[in-house]
């Protein structure tokens, strides 16, 4: 054998494996409106409530690092001498940090997308709840969210969306 014989095969460049991490998760925004306070702790009917849920993210100037927000809008209406009233309306954003490195983008954007807001969707709920609670209103409990199919969802309006705005210009 010679001994000059390079026997180690040359290293063959490896991928990173991809990096996920919540850098920060916070209370971004917090609003509590009850306009017809006190008429409404009066009111004999029970109110209608109603929830609006909205997920965005964007890149932050750090390279890698990310922030998601989930924002809920949750309004509550009665009615008072036949007339429709708001009970109230909350709107609260909870947001997170995130490093994402090393994934690609079909990736990222799904991580963006599911696993982000399912992080941060606990706290928005008790959040609101809590709002809730120290207003003297019974408290709201947010149902749980397969952020899988509400990620599918706005994919498939994104595209449904394009594919009208394409239909347009031609």
């Amino acid at each position: 054998m010679a001994e000059n014989e390079n026997t180690t095969p040359e290293a063959a460049p490896q991928e990173e494996a991809p990096q996920f991490a919540v850098q920060r998760i916070y209370l971004k925004d917090a609003s509590l409106e009850m306009p017809n306070a006190p008429e409404i702790f009066l009111a004999p009917e029970a109110p209608q409530v109603d929830i609006q849920l909205d997920v965005s993210e964007h890149a932050l100037a750090q390279p890698d690092l990310y922030e998601v927000v989930v924002r809920a809008t949750v309004t509550a209406k009665t009615k008072i001498n036949n007339e429709d009233r708001t009970v109230f309306l909350v709107e609260c954003k909870q947001a997170g940090i995130f490093l994402l490195k090393g994934f690609q983008e079909e990736h990222k954007t799904m991580v963006l997308g599911i696993t982000c807001p399912s992080t941060i969707y606990p706290y928005l709920r008790s959040n609101v709840s809590d709002l809730l609670t120290r207003a003297g209103m019974p408290p709201v409990y947010l149902g749980e969210i397969n952020f899988e199919a509400y990620f599918a969802q706005r994919m498939q309006e994104q595209q449904a969306a394009a594919a009208a705005e394409d239909k347009t210009v031609q």
